[in-house]
């Protein structure tokens, strides 16, 4: 079975951000990026389907500019056979990402499984998994916390956290799953497979040559910071909570 898994190229959790001077998005502090957190543990949890035997082949898929092969040689440092880049210097919305890489299944066919983080820490649209999976007429299992493909191969019983606790459901393959963030612990990245993985070859198709027109569907006409919290005071009671909370916060 072949698994491909898409990994995109974000600012890195740990840099602070602040809102562009033209209001069109926010920019890093610190020039630093790193491999989407969520996309990570969908990456691992492919490679340790490989390590049981379960799978053959596992493709690493970034989209958007030249930078984002940084990311793909992670993903080959991090247990992935190939990698695949789609560069695209146009803003990749979560329906032209959906396209791409539905036209990159159907290419690579055939595909076993698709598995992608829950969401971006960019954008936080939470979109992508869903809309491949319409496309390809596939089933889905978002939000995985555990993945056990069942006896036979041809399904995957897949633990879901929902609001309400864990849902358990079986879907058939070929199949997309979205990653939670406590489907595993990702591996840490060592420095022998790190210099193979820049030896590696990273192949690359444009999105013209799979027949996807990415032009961008929405249009973002501001961005502002939220605003800030005033500060916190004492009261001397509970009286005077009450009173305050009635008074001036107006939620009694």
């Amino acid at each position: 079975m072949k698994i491909l898994v898409a990994v995109k190229r974000v600012i890195d959790y740990a840099v602070p951000i602040r809102v562009k001077t033209d209001k069109s998005g926010v920019e890093a502090v610190m020039p630093k990026f790193s491999m989407n957190p969520f996309c990570e543990i969908a990456l691992e949890e492919a490679v340790r389907l490989k390590e049981k035997g379960v799978a053959k082949e596992v493709l690493a898929v970034s989209l958007g500019p030249q930078q984002a092969q940084d990311t793909l040689r992670t993903a080959l440092a991090l247990g992935a056979d190939r990698a695949l880049h789609v560069p695209s210097a146009t803003e990749l919305q979560p329906l032209a990402v959906a396209r791409l890489l539905a036209a990159l299944a159907k290419r690579e066919a055939p595909v076993g499984l698709l598995l992608l983080g829950k969401q971006a820490i960019d954008d936080d649209s939470n979109q992508t998994g869903q809309m491949v999976a319409g496309l390809l007429g596939w089933p889905q299992a978002t939000f995985a916390s555990k993945v056990v493909l069942e006896k036979g191969g041809d399904r995957a019983q897949v633990t879901r956290e929902v609001d309400g606790g864990l849902e358990v459901v079986s879907v058939g393959l070929p199949a997309v799953i979205t990653a939670d963030l406590r489907l595993n612990t990702p591996r840490f990245v060592t420095l022998p497979n790190t210099m193979k993985a820049k030896k590696k070859p990273i192949e690359s198709v444009t999105p013209e040559a799979l027949g996807v027109d990415v032009t961008p569907q929405l249009v973002t006409l501001s961005v502002d910071e939220p605003v800030k919290r005033k500060g916190g005071t004492k009261v001397g009671s509970v009286q005077e909570l009450v009173a305050r909370l009635r008074e001036e916060a107006k939620v009694l």
